[in-house]
């Protein structure tokens, strides 16, 4: 079940510093441990430790699309990263409608060792917005799933919508939506505003993610379920989602690193790396970002990491992919824009990437506080250690991140994974026999 270390000196989010040994498959002792013999030994001076890191939302690809990603590549990302597990989105090929689909998912992930995959089921059959999917044999599944989402698309048949949330509600489940009025964005290159007029690219309107998130929370109201709101980007989704949850709905949501740092600005430059959906928004959109995430409107930071190979990304911006890969750049990005800035703490960090994607995801195992008895996933991150981010920070398959060339506070040390160790220079590179796969690994998929 692992090799056994003790991590020396490290800082904890709560600002503590501590000893940490990892036994197998528990966090065995934290505090001053004097005797380390039988274990290998880690000097985490100046380092932090956070309880492995979640992502709720992470396009991996596999099956069907493996020139963008596979499992094992995505999951080398995410230990990159700082990850420990990742919730695979359905969009793949084929669709992750069925048991068997999920299964085969989560066995790869299970296979690869670096991090936990947890797949998501898709909503619809197909993606298609027509028919529910086999949520019940999904969720009965040795795959265990308990979030379903069509990201990519809406579900934007209210009817269908209603429906999907009053299943999920048997097994506490959730429906993740991709918010975006599929008519008020028909053609839709960038954020809609003046900026859009004086390039010349189609507007996506703000409102056009707004109503949807209106809708649906009312929705969730109506009948009692968990609704998860994906990747929201505008100030105005910041204002509906507070006044769900001032009303008592049963409402959470997330934002992308790339919102609480990037705006539409950078579109001028038309290079494609920074075409995304939802898209890049304006300053005011950030900040209000930013503080909903402080004062705990947001819940979570879930990177959407979506690679694409090169030639899908470099050419003509019209004709360029959405998406831009963000698993090995989030911490870092999450240190700039609100540690830096002096919004969160490391023990907010700790509970918006780490404790609460795991608490929605109903994931067991996975972002829990650095305490013995406690399963061995940890994060070591420099927050010293700023450097311009390069290719090297890249483990995945694809490389359309749009912080190549840009200084990035911090940097990831090693991730512990079910009593592994992945220890880092630049890309994930196992260290002599101490970082291998998880043969007999804890995680997988699981709920």
């Amino acid at each position: 079940m692992g090799e056994s270390f003790v991590i020396t000196g490290a800082t904890l989010p709560t600002g503590e510093r501590a000893d940490i040994r990892l036994d197998g498959g528990i966090i065995a002792e934290v505090g001053s441990i004097a005797d380390a013999a039988g274990a290998t030994v880690i000097d985490a001076d100046g380092l932090i430790a956070l309880p492995g890191l979640v992502d709720l939302h992470t396009h991996l690809r596999e099956p069907g699309y493996e020139q963008s990603e596979t499992v094992l590549t995505g999951t080398q990302a995410a230990a990159a990263g700082g990850f420990t597990a990742v919730f695979a989105m359905a969009n793949t090929s084929p669709v992750a409608d069925t048991a068997g689909v999920v299964e085969q998912e989560a066995s790869l992930g299970l296979s690869a060792g670096y991090a936990t995959v947890q797949p998501i089921g898709a909503v619809t059959v197909g993606l298609k917005g027509e028919l529910l999917a086999e949520l019940g044999a999904m969720a009965r599944s040795r795959a265990n799933v308990r979030v379903f989402s069509d990201d990519g698309f809406c579900v934007f048949d209210p009817l269908l919508m209603r429906r999907a949330l009053e299943y999920v509600k048997a097994f506490d489940g959730v429906i993740a939506q991709h918010s975006q009025e599929p008519r008020l964005t028909q053609g839709a290159q960038m954020n809609e505003g003046a900026l859009s007029g004086e390039l010349g690219l189609a507007g996506w309107p703000a409102v056009a993610e707004e109503s949807i998130i209106a809708r649906d929370v009312l929705l969730a109201e109506h009948v009692g379920s968990r609704l998860h709101v994906c990747h929201v980007s505008t100030a105005g989704s910041v204002e509906v989602i507070r006044w769900a949850k001032a009303r008592g709905i049963d409402v959470t949501a997330e934002v992308t690193p790339h919102h609480l740092l990037l705006t539409e600005d950078l579109v001028s430059s038309y290079d494609p790396r920074y075409k995304v959906n939802p898209p890049l928004r304006r300053a005011e959109d950030v900040e209000a970002l930013r503080t909903a995430l402080a004062d705990g409107t947001i819940d979570i930071v879930a990177t959407d990491h979506a690679p694409h190979p090169v030639e899908a990304k470099q050419s003509e911006w019209d004709a360029a992919a959405n998406g831009m890969v963000g698993l090995e750049s989030a911490l870092s990005v999450v240190h700039a824009s609100v540690v830096e800035t002096g919004l969160l703490d490391w023990a907010d960090v700790a509970r918006v990437l780490s404790s609460a994607p795991a608490r929605i995801g109903r994931l067991r195992g996975q972002g829990e506080a650095i305490e013995v008895g406690a399963a061995p996933e940890l994060t070591l991150y420099d927050p010293a250690a700023a450097s311009e981010f390069g290719l090297d920070r890249l483990a995945g398959r694809s490389v359309n991140s749009p912080y190549l060339g840009r200084l990035l506070p911090g940097r990831v040390v090693a991730t512990f994974h079910s009593g592994y160790a992945t220890l880092l220079d630049g890309i994930v590179q196992p260290a002599d026999e101490v970082a291998r796969l998880a043969t007999a690994s804890t995680g997988g998929a699981r709920g």
